[in-house]
Protein backbone atom coordinates (compact mmCIF):
# COMPACT_ATOMS: atom_id res chain seq x y z
CA UNK A 1 0.00 0.00 0.00
CA UNK A 2 2.94 2.34 0.64
CA UNK A 3 3.66 2.70 -3.58
CA UNK A 4 -0.21 4.02 -3.79
CA UNK A 5 0.07 6.51 -1.72
CA UNK A 6 4.13 7.91 -2.37
CA UNK A 7 2.80 10.11 -4.97
CA UNK A 8 1.20 12.50 -2.18
CA UNK A 9 3.03 15.17 -1.42
CA UNK A 10 2.11 18.99 0.35
CA UNK A 11 4.74 20.15 0.26
CA UNK A 12 4.03 22.81 -2.52
CA UNK A 13 1.33 24.10 0.17
CA UNK A 14 2.53 26.39 2.75
CA UNK A 15 5.72 26.94 0.66
CA UNK A 16 6.60 30.95 0.98
CA UNK A 17 7.06 32.78 -2.16
CA UNK A 18 10.42 33.69 -1.70
CA UNK A 19 11.18 30.11 -2.74
CA UNK A 20 12.82 29.06 1.05
CA UNK A 21 11.67 25.25 1.10
CA UNK A 22 13.24 22.15 2.13
CA UNK A 23 14.78 19.93 0.17
CA UNK A 24 13.05 16.73 -0.84
CA UNK A 25 14.52 13.15 -0.32
CA UNK A 26 14.88 10.85 -3.14
CA UNK A 27 12.96 8.59 -2.58
CA UNK A 28 9.39 7.29 -2.82
CA UNK A 29 7.80 9.65 -0.43
CA UNK A 30 9.14 13.18 -0.07
CA UNK A 31 9.94 13.88 3.35
CA UNK A 32 10.87 16.99 4.94
CA UNK A 33 12.78 18.15 8.25
CA UNK A 34 14.74 15.25 8.68
CA UNK A 35 18.51 15.61 7.00
CA UNK A 36 16.76 19.12 5.76
CA UNK A 37 19.44 21.07 7.51
CA UNK A 38 16.08 23.30 9.01
CA UNK A 39 15.94 21.22 12.04
CA UNK A 40 19.19 22.48 13.76
CA UNK A 41 18.95 26.37 13.69
CA UNK A 42 17.24 28.70 15.51
CA UNK A 43 16.53 31.96 13.98
CA UNK A 44 17.34 35.02 16.16
CA UNK A 45 16.39 38.53 15.48
CA UNK A 46 18.63 41.86 17.16
CA UNK A 47 16.66 45.24 17.47
CA UNK A 48 19.55 47.85 17.73
CA UNK A 49 19.03 51.26 19.01
CA UNK A 50 20.99 54.00 18.78
CA UNK A 51 21.30 57.16 20.46
CA UNK A 52 23.49 60.30 20.15
CA UNK A 53 24.83 63.18 22.41
CA UNK A 54 26.34 66.17 21.95
CA UNK A 55 27.76 69.15 24.04
CA UNK A 56 29.36 72.32 23.20
CA UNK A 57 32.50 71.41 24.24
CA UNK A 58 32.80 68.26 22.66
CA UNK A 59 31.81 66.44 19.17
CA UNK A 60 32.11 63.30 21.29
CA UNK A 61 29.21 60.83 19.88
CA UNK A 62 28.19 57.87 22.67
CA UNK A 63 26.72 54.47 20.66
CA UNK A 64 24.02 52.51 22.87
CA UNK A 65 23.47 49.02 21.25
CA UNK A 66 20.91 47.45 22.69
CA UNK A 67 20.40 43.48 21.24
CA UNK A 68 17.25 41.37 22.02
CA UNK A 69 17.68 37.90 20.93
CA UNK A 70 14.17 36.12 20.89
CA UNK A 71 14.36 31.71 20.00
CA UNK A 72 12.23 30.25 17.80
CA UNK A 73 11.61 26.84 17.93
CA UNK A 74 13.23 24.23 15.57
CA UNK A 75 10.96 22.08 12.85
CA UNK A 76 12.34 19.23 15.12
CA UNK A 77 10.81 20.97 18.34
CA UNK A 78 7.30 22.26 16.61
CA UNK A 79 7.07 18.51 15.10
CA UNK A 80 7.82 16.28 18.74
CA UNK A 81 5.54 19.07 20.76
CA UNK A 82 2.68 17.94 18.32
CA UNK A 83 3.79 14.08 18.80
CA UNK A 84 3.57 14.93 22.45
CA UNK A 85 0.27 16.08 22.13
CA UNK A 86 -1.09 13.35 20.25
CA UNK A 87 0.68 10.06 20.90
CA UNK A 88 -1.54 7.99 19.38
CA UNK A 89 -0.77 6.22 15.89
CA UNK A 90 -2.03 7.91 12.92
CA UNK A 91 -2.49 5.88 9.12
CA UNK A 92 0.59 6.89 7.20
CA UNK A 93 -1.90 8.07 4.69
CA UNK A 94 -2.52 10.75 6.75
CA UNK A 95 0.81 11.04 8.81
CA UNK A 96 3.12 11.44 6.00
CA UNK A 97 1.14 14.68 4.50
CA UNK A 98 0.38 15.87 8.41
CA UNK A 99 3.98 15.98 8.86
CA UNK A 100 4.50 17.41 5.48
CA UNK A 101 2.10 20.75 6.38
CA UNK A 102 3.52 20.60 9.98
CA UNK A 103 6.99 21.53 8.46
CA UNK A 104 5.90 24.09 5.87
CA UNK A 105 3.44 25.80 8.19
CA UNK A 106 5.93 25.87 10.78
CA UNK A 107 8.55 27.78 8.86
CA UNK A 108 5.09 30.07 7.54
CA UNK A 109 4.84 30.66 11.32
CA UNK A 110 8.27 31.87 12.17
CA UNK A 111 8.52 34.20 9.13
CA UNK A 112 9.57 38.08 10.05
CA UNK A 113 6.12 39.17 8.53
CA UNK A 114 3.83 36.42 9.50
CA UNK A 115 0.69 37.47 11.24
CA UNK A 116 -2.37 35.77 11.41
CA UNK A 117 -5.51 36.61 9.54
CA UNK A 118 -8.64 34.48 9.41
CA UNK A 119 -8.42 34.29 5.39
CA UNK A 120 -5.30 32.05 5.85
CA UNK A 121 -7.24 29.97 9.02
CA UNK A 122 -10.31 29.13 6.38
CA UNK A 123 -7.34 28.14 3.87
CA UNK A 124 -5.66 25.88 6.63
CA UNK A 125 -9.06 24.05 8.02
CA UNK A 126 -10.34 23.66 4.25
CA UNK A 127 -6.83 21.61 3.86
CA UNK A 128 -7.14 19.72 6.88
CA UNK A 129 -10.71 18.64 6.56
CA UNK A 130 -10.14 17.29 3.14
CA UNK A 131 -7.18 15.56 4.41
CA UNK A 132 -8.72 13.94 7.04
CA UNK A 133 -11.85 12.98 5.53
CA UNK A 134 -12.67 9.07 6.30
CA UNK A 135 -10.67 9.41 9.35
CA UNK A 136 -11.86 6.31 10.95
CA UNK A 137 -12.57 8.37 14.02
CA UNK A 138 -14.18 11.84 14.35
CA UNK A 139 -13.33 12.82 18.06
CA UNK A 140 -9.37 11.74 17.40
CA UNK A 141 -9.66 14.05 14.13
CA UNK A 142 -10.63 16.82 15.74
CA UNK A 143 -7.49 15.77 18.64
CA UNK A 144 -5.17 15.90 15.85
CA UNK A 145 -6.25 18.84 14.54
CA UNK A 146 -5.87 20.58 18.07
CA UNK A 147 -2.70 19.27 18.57
CA UNK A 148 -1.38 20.15 15.54
CA UNK A 149 -2.42 23.97 15.99
CA UNK A 150 -1.29 24.09 19.62
CA UNK A 151 2.72 23.15 18.21
CA UNK A 152 2.76 25.72 16.49
CA UNK A 153 2.17 27.91 19.59
CA UNK A 154 -1.40 28.89 18.08
CA UNK A 155 -4.97 28.57 19.23
CA UNK A 156 -6.93 25.85 17.57
CA UNK A 157 -10.26 27.21 18.66
CA UNK A 158 -9.33 30.69 16.58
CA UNK A 159 -9.15 28.35 13.74
CA UNK A 160 -12.11 27.15 13.82
CA UNK A 161 -14.03 29.84 15.06
CA UNK A 162 -12.79 32.19 12.38
CA UNK A 163 -13.37 29.55 9.64
CA UNK A 164 -16.65 29.24 10.73
CA UNK A 165 -17.33 32.91 10.56
CA UNK A 166 -15.92 33.36 6.88
CA UNK A 167 -18.23 30.27 5.62
CA UNK A 168 -21.34 31.51 7.42
CA UNK A 169 -20.58 35.16 5.74
CA UNK A 170 -19.35 33.38 2.23
CA UNK A 171 -23.42 31.70 2.42
CA UNK A 172 -25.10 35.30 2.48
CA UNK A 173 -22.96 36.75 -0.24
CA UNK A 174 -23.48 37.21 -4.15
CA UNK A 175 -20.37 37.94 -6.49
CA UNK A 176 -20.98 41.64 -6.30
CA UNK A 177 -21.18 42.22 -2.45
CA UNK A 178 -18.22 39.46 -2.42
CA UNK A 179 -15.70 41.77 -4.22
CA UNK A 180 -17.15 45.37 -2.37
CA UNK A 181 -16.60 43.95 1.04
CA UNK A 182 -14.56 48.18 1.07
CA UNK A 183 -17.95 49.89 1.09
CA UNK A 184 -19.26 47.85 3.71
CA UNK A 185 -18.64 48.00 7.38
CA UNK A 186 -19.15 44.73 9.47
CA UNK A 187 -16.98 42.10 11.53
CA UNK A 188 -15.62 40.12 8.42
CA UNK A 189 -15.59 43.56 6.29
CA UNK A 190 -13.17 45.08 8.91
CA UNK A 191 -11.03 41.99 9.01
CA UNK A 192 -10.29 42.20 5.37
CA UNK A 193 -9.60 45.72 4.56
CA UNK A 194 -7.01 44.88 7.23
CA UNK A 195 -5.47 42.36 4.86
CA UNK A 196 -5.87 44.60 2.07
CA UNK A 197 -4.29 47.26 3.79
CA UNK A 198 -1.25 45.57 4.95
CA UNK A 199 -1.16 43.50 1.46
CA UNK A 200 -0.43 46.99 0.12
CA UNK A 201 2.82 47.84 1.89
CA UNK A 202 1.39 49.67 5.03
CA UNK A 203 1.70 46.43 7.22
CA UNK A 204 2.93 43.08 7.45
CA UNK A 205 1.64 40.61 5.31
CA UNK A 206 2.88 37.57 4.16
CA UNK A 207 0.98 35.51 1.66
CA UNK A 208 0.74 31.48 1.27
CA UNK A 209 -1.03 29.24 0.03
CA UNK A 210 -3.23 28.49 2.80
CA UNK A 211 -4.65 31.70 2.29
CA UNK A 212 -5.00 31.01 -1.97
CA UNK A 213 -6.89 28.39 -0.63
CA UNK A 214 -9.60 30.55 1.61
CA UNK A 215 -9.74 32.93 -1.42
CA UNK A 216 -11.23 29.81 -3.40
CA UNK A 217 -12.94 28.73 -0.06
CA UNK A 218 -15.08 32.43 -0.36
CA UNK A 219 -15.75 32.26 -4.01
CA UNK A 220 -16.90 28.29 -3.87
CA UNK A 221 -19.70 29.35 -0.80
CA UNK A 222 -20.51 32.61 -2.34
CA UNK A 223 -21.43 30.65 -5.37
CA UNK A 224 -19.11 32.98 -7.27
CA UNK A 225 -18.44 31.04 -10.66
CA UNK A 226 -17.86 33.78 -13.08
CA UNK A 227 -13.67 33.80 -13.74
CA UNK A 228 -13.41 37.71 -13.07
CA UNK A 229 -14.84 37.59 -9.51
CA UNK A 230 -11.73 35.94 -8.55
CA UNK A 231 -10.05 38.56 -10.26
CA UNK A 232 -11.56 41.74 -8.79
CA UNK A 233 -11.02 40.03 -5.24
CA UNK A 234 -7.55 39.94 -5.65
CA UNK A 235 -7.13 43.07 -6.76
CA UNK A 236 -9.37 44.54 -3.82
CA UNK A 237 -7.51 42.35 -1.42
CA UNK A 238 -4.16 43.69 -2.96
CA UNK A 239 -3.11 40.32 -3.81
CA UNK A 240 -0.90 38.62 -6.85
CA UNK A 241 -3.87 37.31 -9.12
CA UNK A 242 -0.88 35.23 -10.63
CA UNK A 243 0.43 33.55 -7.33
CA UNK A 244 -3.36 32.93 -6.53
CA UNK A 245 -3.98 30.96 -9.61
CA UNK A 246 -0.66 29.15 -9.68
CA UNK A 247 -1.35 28.32 -5.69
CA UNK A 248 -4.97 27.19 -6.87
CA UNK A 249 -3.71 24.79 -9.33
CA UNK A 250 -1.43 22.98 -6.99
CA UNK A 251 -4.42 22.59 -4.94
CA UNK A 252 -6.53 20.86 -7.43
CA UNK A 253 -3.91 19.05 -7.97
CA UNK A 254 -3.43 17.43 -4.94
CA UNK A 255 -7.12 17.45 -4.16
CA UNK A 256 -7.32 14.69 -6.74
CA UNK A 257 -3.61 12.90 -5.78
CA UNK A 258 -5.34 12.39 -2.59
CA UNK A 259 -8.79 10.99 -3.68
CA UNK A 260 -6.97 8.38 -5.71
CA UNK A 261 -5.13 7.40 -2.75
CA UNK A 262 -7.84 7.21 -0.73
CA UNK A 263 -9.41 5.39 -3.14
CA UNK A 264 -6.95 2.77 -3.39
CA UNK A 265 -6.81 2.85 0.49
CA UNK A 266 -10.32 1.77 0.69
CA UNK A 267 -10.18 -1.09 -1.97
CA UNK A 268 -7.19 -2.52 -0.14
CA UNK A 269 -9.04 -2.35 2.89
CA UNK A 270 -12.25 -3.97 1.54
CA UNK A 271 -9.89 -6.72 -0.17
CA UNK A 272 -8.53 -7.25 3.32
CA UNK A 273 -11.27 -7.38 5.15
CA UNK A 274 -12.88 -9.96 1.94
CA UNK A 275 -9.89 -12.35 2.32
CA UNK A 276 -10.22 -12.10 6.66
CA UNK A 277 -13.97 -12.87 6.13
CA UNK A 278 -12.98 -15.92 3.69
CA UNK A 279 -10.42 -17.35 6.25
CA UNK A 280 -12.70 -17.11 9.04
CA UNK A 281 -15.75 -18.82 7.17
CA UNK A 282 -13.01 -21.31 5.97
CA UNK A 283 -11.92 -22.35 9.51
CA UNK A 284 -15.46 -22.32 10.61
CA UNK A 285 -16.57 -25.04 7.61
CA UNK A 286 -13.07 -26.75 8.56
CA UNK A 287 -14.05 -27.06 12.66
CA UNK A 288 -17.55 -28.32 11.60
CA UNK A 289 -16.23 -31.09 9.57
CA UNK A 290 -14.00 -31.96 12.07
CA UNK A 291 -17.01 -31.94 14.55
CA UNK A 292 -19.12 -33.66 12.04
CA UNK A 293 -16.14 -36.73 11.92
CA UNK A 294 -15.83 -37.09 15.17
CA UNK A 295 -19.46 -37.42 16.40
CA UNK A 296 -19.56 -39.73 13.15
CA UNK A 297 -16.79 -41.86 14.66
CA UNK A 298 -18.30 -41.80 18.12
CA UNK A 299 -21.30 -43.50 16.99
CA UNK A 300 -19.76 -46.39 14.86
CA UNK A 301 -17.78 -47.63 18.21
Amino acid sequence: MAAAVAPLCFSAIGQSRDKRSLASSTGAAPRFGSGSGFEGIRFRSSVYGVARTSTSSSRAVAVRCMCAAVDVPTVAETKQKFLNAYKRPIPSIYNTVLQELLVQQHLMRYKKFYRYDPVFALGFVTVFDQLMEGYPSDEDRETIFQAYIRALSEDPEQYRVDAQKLEGWARDQSSDSLVNFSSRGGEIEEKLKDIAERARGKGSFNYSRFFAVGLFRLLELANATEPTVLDKLCAALNINKRSVDRDLDVYRNLLSKLVQAKDLLKEYIDREKRKREERTESQKANEAITKCVGEYQEVGH
